[in-house]
Order: C-alpha cells, then structure tokens, then sequence
C-alpha cells in the first residue's frame, strides 16, 4: 500500500528543503516525525507538514501508518516570484523569491 501527498508553493528555496528530505529518507514515519519536529532548520516545518498529510492520506486507504516508511521524498523547483532591489544611480537588481514542491511517497514495503 502506497500513500503519496504533494506540498505545492512552499516559500522556501528547493536547496534548503532537500538538506531536509535527505536526513528523513528511508526512515519510518514515526521517526521521522519525531526527527523532523526537532530539526533546528527552517524546511523542516514544510516537509512535516507533507509527511503528516501523506500518513493521513494512508489512513484514509486503511493502512497501517505505524509500518510505513518514506520510500521517497523529492523536493522540486516552484516558480520564483521576481523583485527590484533599488541601487545606486537607478539601477535596479532582480531578488528571486524561490518557491519548492515536495513530494512524500510513502510505503509499508
């Protein structure tokens, strides 16, 4: 049994999500959550959010959530929103504001 959630638009750059998704790959559910509540960085809070959404996912397919494991956890590019920085002599920069999809596929296998 497989359970699979989708976290679209989170205001966070992919880079700093994926260090995240690397350090709970291939862990239970539960550990992973446990680790997850007390990682001291920022994407931790996204990718909890995905995995508590798959296990209820799982739970809605009558599956045991205490045996699931993350067989995957893949963090994508989003749209990044695009904004001027004023310089000097009325030059503007471009601030890329990047966004990230993460994806949790779960499994009892």
């Amino acid at each position: 049994m497989q359970a699979k959630a989708i976290l679209k638009y989170a205001r966070l750059t992919p880079s700093k999500a994926k260090r995240v998704a690397d350090l709970v790959r291939g862990k239970k559910a539960d550990e992973a959550l446990l680790a997850l509540k007390f990682m001291p960085y920022r994407g931790a809070h996204y990718v909890e959010k995905a995995l508590r959404s798959a296990m209820a996912n799982a739970e809605q397919k009558n599956a045991d959530t205490e045996k699931m494991k993350i067989k995957s956890a893949v963090v994508g590019a989003g749209p990044s929103m695009k904004r001027m920085e004023p310089r000097s002599m009325g030059r503007a920069n471009i601030r890329k504001k990047r966004s990230s999809h993460i994806t949790i596929l779960l499994s009892d296998e």
